[in-house]
């Protein structure tokens, strides 16, 4: 929702920044297997075609030592499979030194082969392409200085290109605007699929992040149900023994020796009562339909979700604004407790605090058709520049000095669409950023058919 200046990042709730914000990448970014698969490729196809160019159309190519540079990296595979026979990742320097290989063992056939002249060159963009998928952007820089010093140098110095008896030259200037294209596409290709790996690593992580804020509410879920079975269960024979308990005290002369024992006993079990008691009440989401904690008002839940996250300095202003058509649809609907929408809507409030002044204000609303849940806070508001970003997953704001990455949104507007809703976000006329939720009612409502189920 709002920033603590009048430039309002994407910032949220603290827990959720701490547990899920640092989704941190794969440390090992690529199997050894697939560079090495990938290079077996690449040992296959360069040796038939230095047989099929100098046999078959019958042109010069230095075999000895064109053989000796691809034997090279057959030799590095036997290496690598005989001192890794397991499946093992690869850091992100290793990953970087092989495909570093890769460059210079092409580099120096190329060489052997006409240099820029040889039209494979263009085989040079493909360990920078792997590389912008796979490793980091340092890397892939490291990786594209290498390449551009190798078809400078390969311009300037190689072996003629093997061809019919004469020779065969290209003027200097086709050379020069292949090692332009060359270099340009070495360059765009690096930054293009960087930019596109990178954003499908960020959705993955993102995704990942809402997977186990799913998972932390489940758990949650599952620890309150427990405890209102608990409660629930403990409760007669605690107040069977507070029963008689009260009848030996009452029986007992005042000079007992066991007097104080007994009142011990019912302190002791009127504590055990109120602590379940408690635990009965903490009880909240996630029961199933038979519990009798499983169905809430709709203003019941929104409350719910809001109470985890208040704080002494925000009030939380709730409002009930129903739209009546009819006796039948003008009635509150009644929604299973769910943890998607606890923590999608927790989370959203949770950022509303954070960056309120002094009031989050929280409406429950339905009618015929829909059900929504507004939330605005009376902070400064989106800025405009984030606010059509407002949702993706990883954006801040250089303003943003907490340094969080934003992943709190991502993750409420992914769980509650999960559930079925969408979700608006806007500044409010009045001030303060706006959040909507709507769900169509017959897709969230239980249904009285669905109760006696």
């Amino acid at each position: 929702m709002d920033a603590p200046s009048s430039s309002r990042a994407i910032d949220d709730m603290p827990s959720i920044n701490a547990a899920y914000d640092t989704v941190p990448a794969a440390t090992d970014p690529v199997r050894l297997r697939t560079l090495t698969l990938i290079r077996w490729v690449a040992i296959g196809g360069q040796a038939l075609t230095l047989l099929v160019v100098h046999f078959g159309f019958g042109f010069p190519v230095p075999l000895a030592a064109a053989f000796s540079v691809v034997g090279a990296s057959l030799l590095l595979n036997l290496i690598v499979m005989s001192g890794h026979p397991t499946p093992v990742r690869l850091g992100e320097r290793a990953a970087a030194a092989f495909l570093a290989f890769d460059i210079m063992q092409l580099a120096a056939l190329l060489y052997l082969t006409g240099g820029l002249e040889n039209p494979f060159s263009f085989l040079l963009l493909a360990p920078v392409a792997v590389s912008a998928t796979i490793l980091s952007i340092r890397s892939t820089f490291a990786l594209c200085v290498l390449s551009v010093a190798s078809i400078t140098l390969l311009a300037v110095r190689h072996y003629p290109l093997p061809w019919a008896e004469g020779g065969f030259s290209v003027p200097q200037v086709y050379v020069l605007g292949t090692w332009v294209a060359l270099a340009v596409g070495i360059v765009f290709f690096a930054i293009y699929t960087w930019r596109v790996a990178e954003e499908a690593r960020r959705m993955a992580n993102a995704l990942t992040a809402s997977q186990l804020a799913l998972a932390r509410e489940q758990q949650f879920a599952a620890l309150g149900g427990l405890a209102a079975a608990a409660a629930h269960e403990l409760g007669s024979p605690l107040g069977t023994i507070a029963v008689v308990s009260g009848e030996i005290a009452r029986d007992l002369p005042a000079d007992s020796p066991i007097t104080e024992d007994v009142r011990l006993l019912i302190s002791e079990t009127a504590r055990c009562r109120d602590i379940l008691a408690e635990l009965s009440d903490r009880s909240d989401d996630g029961e199933d339909r038979s519990s009798p904690f499983a169905l809430l008002p709709l203003h019941a839940l929104v409350q719910v979700a809001a109470d985890r996250h208040h704080q002494d300095h925000i009030t939380f202003s709730f409002e009930e604004t129903p739209r009546r058509n009819d006796d039948d649809k003008g009635a509150e609907p009644v929604v299973l407790r769910s943890p998607e929408i606890i923590h999608g809507i927790g989370n959203i409030i949770q950022n509303a605090v954070q960056f309120a002044r002094s009031t989050v204000y929280i409406s429950s609303g339905w009618d015929a058709e829909s059900i929504r849940v507004s939330i605005r806070d009376d902070g400064p508001g989106f800025p405009p520049g984030v606010l059509e970003h407002v949702g993706e997953p990883y954006i801040s704001s250089r303003t943003n000095s907490a340094g969080h990455m934003g992943l709190g949104i991502f993750i409420a507007r992914t769980l509650l669409q999960r559930s079925g809703a969408g979700v608006a976000f806007d500044n409010d006329r009045t001030g303060g950023a706006r959040v909507d939720i709507v769900w169509h009612r017959a897709q969230l409502e239980v249904k009285d058919m669905e109760l006696s189920a």
